[in-house]
């Protein structure tokens, strides 16, 4: 089946589109969603057999870490063992291009889970469109930033990404042009905030 292509308004997201992506979600698809850093590839949450095709897509191996995209912080805490002062990191930096490393509650499931430590990637997105899915689909959406084998930047053009991925997911939601650069990364987990990934999120407060 070839991918369906969607135009939504990157600020003003028509809830009928909305819903034609997230029933497509709901049913096993993959979804190519625009965010506030770069394109991404999504699919529901306790999908196991869209992850290994996001993996597929991807040609990553085992180990490669989803991301966990939730709609706001009363999500997270679902999924994310979270402390006073992590609180306060996340109230200060959500939404935005950041991804945030937290020890994961027994709710995750554990092909989520990073094996040896037993955390989890977690973001919110300052995007429309990605907060419109997250709420028509009213839980988080299992994540992978859309950089494909070979390619040294993410896709910028929902056009672009519609050719090459035609055959190999299930929609693609043209929300205009996004980044080049995906979310900066910050680990949590440890006594103080670590610096795993510079990227478009500025992480001066984390130095």
């Amino acid at each position: 089946m070839p991918s369906r292509y969607l135009e939504i308004h990157p600020k003003d997201p028509q809830p009928r589109l909305i819903r034609q992506a997230v029933a497509l979600i709901r049913t096993g698809g993959i979804v190519v969603y625009p965010t506030d850093s770069c394109y991404a590839l999504g699919c529901h949450i306790g999908d196991k057999e869209a992850m290994e095709r996001i993996s597929r897509i991807r040609q990553t191996d085992k180990h490669h870490h989803f991301t966990l995209v939730c709609r706001d912080l009363s999500e997270i805490a679902h999924y994310a063992r979270v402390n006073n002062q992590q609180y306060r990191t996340l109230k200060a930096f959500t939404p935005g291009p950041y991804t945030f490393i937290l020890a994961a509650t027994r709710q995750t499931p554990k092909r989520l889970q990073n094996p040896r430590r037993r955390t989890i990637g977690i973001r919110v997105p300052d995007h429309p469109v990605p907060l419109a899915l997250l709420s028509d689909l009213g839980e988080p959406l299992m994540s992978s930033t859309l950089l494909l084998p070979g390619d040294e930047l993410p896709m910028t053009d929902a056009r672009e990404i519609q050719e090459r991925l035609y055959h190999v997911v299930d929609a693609v939601i043209d929300g205009g042009n996004c980044g080049l650069d995906p979310t900066s990364v910050i680990d949590l987990e440890g006594p103080a905030p670590v610096v795993a990934r510079r990227g478009k999120g500025d992480v001066t407060a984390f130095e």
